[in-house]
């Protein structure tokens, strides 16, 4: 089981390395995290977007791009669908955002047919490392659904369970959290999460274990649960966070990253090949781990 995200690296080293598209590839921290990632023979790129302005960047940071492919495309919509368009004709395994809105690159990963579609739910799923937990912890949905309803969230986490599987956590410890630990009728998130800890419970969601509605206070720390009088599998060592809504979501993910000391990395989960999408104000470290995540799920 990979405890630390610095063994996202090792892992994806040492299998064979994949061809990465980075879309509107004309953006300094993508680029920089494609230079590492090249270094450390995790990817191979293919950078399609504005070659005036990448070639410059590419300069600034000392990467010399001189032998990978590369598509000269200043319309970043155009980009978009060129670099999916790689991947969906084989030529490529992993989609990377650069300078370039998410719902234009999203757009294009969703069209019927240049795109990645294959059914499923399109999910965010981010693993952080936090100095003030005992392992690595998924959040989703922090990007993509606005306001999931109950098949959705299903979907959800059976993105981010497939994430922790490829992480060799066979059964990860699921948290659907809100604003309280028990069932309210009026509060639609409650019955979400206990109508989802009940379908685990009768295996029909299986290789994790649910457990919901839980605060965020009694998911992260067992204290907290013995506090409340809760008994629970996962309470106190969870493995992934489900979040009731896109801003919930987003909102911890954010904190987790410039108040709370932890260090991430996300991908998108539910289309044809992962997608790496990280914040533009996330770090090219950050965008570098994102990448070698991707390459151990693709």
């Amino acid at each position: 089981m990979i405890k630390h995200l610095s063994e996202l690296v090792e892992a994806a080293r040492n299998k064979r390395t994949r061809k990465l598209v980075l879309a509107a590839a004309g953006d300094e921290d993508a680029l920089l995290a494609i230079k590492n990632a090249t270094n450390q023979g995790i990817i191979e790129p293919i950078l399609v977007g504005d070659m005036a302005k990448i070639k410059s960047i590419s300069k600034r940071i000392n990467f010399d791009i001189g032998k990978f492919e590369a598509y000269d495309e200043e319309d970043k919509i155009k980009a978009s669908v060129q670099a999916t368009k790689i991947i969906k004709e084989g030529n490529a395994e992993l989609l990377m955002k650069g300078n370039v809105g998410t719902g234009t690159l999203l757009k294009a990963v969703l069209d019927k047919e240049y795109g990645l579609r294959k059914g499923a739910t399109l999910s965010h799923v981010a693993v952080f490392e936090s100095p003030y937990y005992h392992k690595l912890l998924g959040v989703t949905d922090a990007a993509m659904n606005v306001n999931p309803d109950l098949m959705t969230k299903i979907d959800i986490i059976k993105n981010a369970v497939e994430v922790f599987h490829k992480l060799n956590n066979p059964n990860p410890k699921v948290a659907i959290v809100g604003s309280v630990e028990t069932v309210n009728p009026r509060m639609e998130a409650t019955m979400h999460a206990a109508t989802i800890s009940m379908m685990n419970y009768r295996k029909q969601i299986t290789g994790c274990i649910i457990d919901g509605p839980l605060a965020i206070d009694n998911a992260i720390s067992r204290r907290s649960a013995e506090l409340k009088n809760i008994t629970s599998d996962v309470a106190g060592d969870t493995d992934i966070i489900v979040a009731p809504d896109i801003d919930s979501g987003n909102i911890l993910y954010k904190t987790l990253n410039f108040l709370g000391g932890a260090v991430s990395a996300a991908v998108i989960m539910g289309a044809a090949a992962p997608v790496v999408l990280t914040s533009r104000s996330d770090s090219d470290k950050s965008k570098f781990l994102s990448i070698a995540l991707a390459a151990n799920i693709g």
